[in-house]
């Protein structure tokens, strides 16, 4: 295995590799532009090496976000043709070009952490002032165009925003989706870059675009897609990181005297109800739930313990969930898999089914960390540690191997490394 050292060295070396001067791709080829979630946990590892270019991340990541405050999960900088689908297929007409979808809103959460670490606290403190109101506008797109009804629950549009693609959570819901009977011809380029073995299927891939092609005809027009979108579900990792987010912004507005905080405690009193609306006591776990149907998706994965960084939880749901966790360590090697190993649909090497992502355990781990859980919290920094030792900062791992699965010189395993997963390696 190699040493902190060395992985250090390397993770630095993977982040400047990956830098298109003012933001960094995920890794060169199968993933050439911005991410929003991707640059989020990529700010957190450059706050390690070089503060000035982590807040310039989330500078370039801004550059994308609509009028209507929405951020986009994929901003295109520049042009590229090794990714598939471009900003042609998305058609948005943006400047610069966009994708049509958001991901997980983690900035706020990190923008609070990135402040509150930082070693030039002018310089923090003004980037996080100037980017506040502009995350304000994205939290209060999602409350606005996502929940226009108040019930807590963000309606989730396409299973690429829930940043767990091709989850099995997903596959009664997107099996909904007809394929569209003129969906323009289409090459994949991801299956170039890695195994297909550990990419969606073909027939997911032709859902995904097919709706894609149906936010195009709703002219992106969300409250429309509530009325036409077949897919439509709430996501663990999309709900319980935006309250965990608006926990965080509700203190930057404390913080900068913005006055914002009777509005963000009114969408955290409706969400964190909702949030715990999604617990199983039978499973001891949350799920996801299906908006259509109006029924809970019995399939547990990562997110399931997400409402513990949310902080929606009590003590007793909390032991619960770390039962269920050590229970599924008892089946894998290596925590946290993306799927219950148990599950039927569990595939340990095919991207969310089944493997382990060092981002995810991040949260995880900080939830069961905040709720008291130490050793839990540690096994899981400990466990994203051997993992990057044995394979490399890859894009995922395999749950009982270890072995390193997708994209290689991954830009966001590497700044959880920076940022978390070495701490104690070589006993620092």
């Amino acid at each position: 295995m190699k040493t902190r050292e060395s992985l250090d060295q390397e993770a630095i070396r993977i982040l400047r590799e990956n830098d298109r001067g003012g933001f960094t791709v995920p890794t060169a080829g199968l993933y050439p532009f911005q991410w929003l979630w991707d640059a989020g946990f990529t700010a957190l590892g450059w706050m390690r090496i070089d503060e000035a270019r982590a807040w310039q991340e989330l500078e370039l990541l801004f550059q994308g976000q609509w009028d209507s405050g929405m951020l986009p999960h994929i901003v295109f900088h520049k042009p590229e043709s090794s990714y598939f689908p471009g900003p042609e297929r998305w058609g948005t007409h943006h400047t610069p070009p966009t994708s049509g979808i958001t991901q997980p809103p983690v900035v706020a959460s990190f923008v609070r952490w990135m402040l509150e670490r930082a070693k030039d606290q002018a310089l923090a403190e003004e980037k996080a002032r100037t980017l506040y109101p502009r995350i304000l506008a994205y939290h209060r797109w999602f409350k606005r165009e996502r929940d226009p009804h108040n019930t807590g629950l963000m309606s989730t549009f396409h299973p690429w925003e829930s940043g767990a693609d091709n989850s099995p959570a997903w596959d009664e819901a997107l099996a909904r989706v007809p394929v569209d009977p003129h969906l323009p011809p289409y090459t994949r380029r991801d299956t170039s870059h890695v195994d297909p073995s550990q990419r969606p299927r073909q027939a997911e891939y032709d859902r995904y675009l097919s709706l894609l092609e149906i936010y195009k005809r709703a002219g992106y027009d969300q409250l429309r897609l509530h009325a036409e979108c077949p897919f439509r579900v709430a996501s663990l990792l999309i709900d319980c990181v935006l309250h965990r987010a608006n926990r965080d912004l509700l203190w930057l507005s404390r913080h900068f005297g913005f006055g914002d905080e009777a509005e963000i405690e009114g969408w955290l009193r409706i969400s964190g109800a909702a949030i715990e609306g999604l617990w199983d006591a039978e499973a001891g776990l949350y799920y996801n739930y299906d908006l259509v149907q109006g029924a809970p998706i019995r399939v547990g994965t990562n997110a399931s313990f997400l409402p513990l960084y949310a902080g929606t939880a009590s003590p007793e749901r909390a032991e619960r969930l770390a039962r269920t966790l050590e229970s599924w360590g008892h089946q894998v090697r290596y925590l946290v898999p993306s799927t219950d190993p148990a599950h039927p649909k569990y595939e340990p090497q095919r991207y969310w089914r089944g493997p382990v992502w060092a981002v995810v355990n991040r949260l995880v781990a900080t939830g069961f960390l905040e709720y008291g859980h130490l050793a839990l919290a540690e096994r899981l920094r400990r466990d994203t540690r051997e993992l990057a030792e044995l394979s490399g900062f890859s894009e995922y791992y395999h749950p009982t191997s270890g072995a390193g699965l997708g994209g290689r010189n991954f830009s966001w395993t590497a700044a959880m490394w920076l940022d978390w997963a070495a701490e104690g390696a070589d006993g620092g």
